[in-house]
């Protein structure tokens, strides 16, 4: 496998984002039924935050309690928590041209599965995900 294949070649040029101002009851309707597990959050298409299915997941308590109290409680929560409220802002993004081996190396040492990719003035061009490495080197095999 050509080892300086460059990120621009692999990631997703449709990306789905987030705002800041839309609230988590938004964020989980986007997720259900969508194969996204990392949302980039942007303000005038520049990143300044992430938020992953595992961060929607650590402020909602769904599944531990059934009780038609705590689904209420859960709804109001899910409409008055924000994504600002709750998004990672170091975000840790990657270029166009750098290369898939970089990207996994980063994703390796911070423990994270995804990476956005941006221009130099933080515009988001597309994402890069554990899944598009492996399917890359899986297609290689």
């Amino acid at each position: 496998m050509d080892t300086k294949i460059n990120v621009e070649s692999i990631m997703t040029r449709k990306v789905a984002t987030l705002l800041e101002e839309e609230n988590l009851r938004q964020v989980r309707e986007k997720l259900m039924g969508h194969a996204f597990n990392h949302l980039p959050v942007v303000d005038s298409g520049k990143v300044v935050g992430m938020l992953s299915q595992r961060d929607l997941l650590r402020h909602t308590v769904a599944g531990v309690d059934e009780s038609l109290v705590a689904r209420s409680r859960e709804a109001r929560y899910l409409e008055e928590t924000f994504v600002r409220d709750v998004m990672r802002t170091q975000v840790l993004t990657i270029g166009p041209t750098q290369s898939i081996k970089e990207a996994a190396q980063l994703m390796l040492r911070h423990r994270i599965g995804a990476l956005p990719v941006t221009s130099a003035d933080q515009t988001l061009l597309g994402i890069i995900t554990e899944n598009d490495i492996v399917r890359l080197y899986a297609e290689a095999l």
